[in-house]
């Protein structure tokens, strides 16, 4: 059995999120191997949203602007009901001055995967295909990797951390024991990548809320392509019968007037609703679909599983270059683990009315949701509640033990909010240009109190001073409070007093579990 050469971190699973664990960790410094049992990237499309708060991770290192330009930027949304649109929901500028990225983005997960791929390729790491990790167990301070090579042959890794980005059925949560505990929906779905004609061929979402089938049409990148997600009835799944398009109710297409040319990929699926127990154990993290699924209302499951591994690379980096302590990786499931928790109540109860059958659930569905929804979007709180919301911009992690303080209508743990500065103001367009270097930094706007400086050339921080304007107010800001902000974008400390010495306890209070990292390589 042939010893491998070491790498800092070993991610077991090429998918977005395996993906773009190893771009931040790369990106931070990081030594990775990012192994998959698939023999090459998935010929066709899964997942299919990219929303605003992955989008604003991209451009962090630099692939947002691809993304955008390979995906559809979605339009809006259209409810049917009987073969008639019922309402219809603009999606434009939906996010408007909360993002650089105000909309919602339908970007196929193959696409997605090669764009992914090929940055990684440019930073010099290959996803090694049809290379299975076997079994692993923890040995103090590491992690004994035996992985499966493409001939047959084993080999041994020994990692200093495992990051388990294998998907629902992943060997990694098995052996560390976490439990995955929830359930399946009865219904059977299909999913297929068409082209096609007619009128829901319009860069729009299109919902059939029939009282019978539930059909969704999603635009994608192409003449006539969409994607279209629905339930299959009166066709359960037999082994000796494997479905095809053919098999599906076509009442919903032909309500919609939906003409099918071609069917470039079909399949059906079932929908559970599972949270890991625990999302680590020991050096074995469990990230994406491997921690988390639910039903793929709004569009959450791939970016949340992104969202881990934001959160889980900066704390790898940090520990691995010597900058905190282990007990910084305990945040990472104290801060994802309980959002996923809430997102897979919430999608299932938002999954559970749209498939329930019954008299009362059927009214609600298809007469009072397309009465009352274009009413309430058209006010702008609540416009913005939901956009916050889908775009997970609205995330926070005020209850992590690495957030603190209060300054304006700021915490610990929020996002830092996007400000546009007006032409000539400063030397960036915006705040968010700063947080390409993936660095802890201090960010104060308006004017910093005497020593606030001094202490970030003492702790090696970089300072970023813009000057005052309305805008940062009614963005929530206070004027000269000292905002510190985390590799990933989220505020760490809020301190509205500018208190140089604050800034110093904040590390001294947590230890050496959060100190601020030297590197920002590129």
């Amino acid at each position: 059995m042939e010893q491998s050469p070491v790498a800092q971190v070993l991610i077991a699973g090429a998918g977005p999120t395996g993906l773009v664990l190893a771009l931040w960790l790369i990106r931070l410094g990081v030594r990775v191997r990012i192994i998959d049992q698939t023999a090459a990237a998935a010929p066709y499309s899964r997942a299919l949203g990219v929303q605003a708060r992955t989008l604003e991770f991209y451009r962090q290192i630099g692939i947002a602007d691809a993304a955008v330009a390979r995906g559809v930027q979605s339009k809006g949304v259209n409810f049917w009901v009987a073969g008639t649109r019922a309402a219809h929901i603009p999606f434009e500028n939906l996010g408007a001055g909360l993002t650089p990225f105000p909309f919602i983005l339908d970007f196929a997960q193959d696409a997605h995967e090669r764009l992914l791929i090929g940055h990684l390729e440019t930073l010099g790491v290959k996803v090694e295909r049809t290379t299975e990790l076997v079994r692993f167990d923890q040995q103090g301070g590491f992690v004994r990797a035996t992985l499966k090579r493409p001939d047959g042959s084993e080999e041994i890794c020994e990692p200093a951390y495992l990051a388990g980005c294998d998907g629902a059925s992943s060997i990694v949560r098995e052996t560390i024991g976490a439990g995955f505990p929830g359930g399946t929906y009865s219904h059977l779905f299909y999913v297929a990548d068409v082209e096609a004609s007619g009128p829901p061929i319009d860069n729009e979402l299109h919902v059939d809320l029939d009282t019978d089938d539930l059909l969704v049409i999603f635009p994608m990148k192409g003449d006539g392509r969409v994607r279209l997600v629905g339930t299959v009835r009166d066709h359960p799944a037999r082994a000796d019968h494997e479905l095809t398009f053919a098999d599906v109710s076509d009442r919903s297409i032909k309500q919609l007037k939906l003409v099918i040319a071609k069917v470039n990929w079909f399949s059906t699926y079932r929908v559970h609703h599972r949270v890991a127990q625990n999302f680590r154990k020991g050096r074995a993290f469990l990230l994406g679909d491997a921690a988390h699924i639910h039903s793929p209302v709004g569009g959450q499951g791939m970016n949340t599983g992104i969202g881990d591994a934001i959160n889980l690379a900066w704390k790898l980096a940090a520990v691995l270059d010597g900058r905190a302590s282990e007990r910084l990786l305990d945040t990472y499931e104290l801060e994802r683990i309980g959002f996923a928790r809430r997102l897979v109540a919430t999608t299932d109860r938002i999954f559970t009315l749209a498939t329930k059958p019954g008299f009362i659930a059927e009214q609600i569905r298809t007469r009072l949701f397309p009465l009352i929804a274009p009413i309430m979007l058209r006010v702008p709180i609540v416009r913005s509640f939901m956009f916050r919301t889908v775009s997970q911009i609205g995330l926070s992690y005020r209850a992590s033990p690495l957030s603190a303080g209060v300054a304006g209508t700021l915490h610990g743990g929020d996002r830092l909010p996007w400000i546009q500065f007006a032409a000539g103001a400063y030397r960036d367009a915006d705040n968010f240009t700063a947080l390409t270097s993936l660095a802890w930094q201090v960010h104060i706007y308006g004017e910093p109190h005497g020593g606030v400086a001094e202490a970030c050339a003492a702790l090696a921080l970089p300072i970023h001073v813009f000057p005052w304007a309305a805008a940062m107010e009614q963005a929530g800001v206070m004027r000269s409070a000292t905002y510190l902000i985390r590799p990933d974008g989220y505020i760490a400390l809020a301190d509205p007093n500018g208190d140089p010495e604050r800034l110093r306890s904040y590390f001294q209070q947590l230890g050496s579990a959060a100190s601020p990292p030297q590197r920002t390589s590129s």
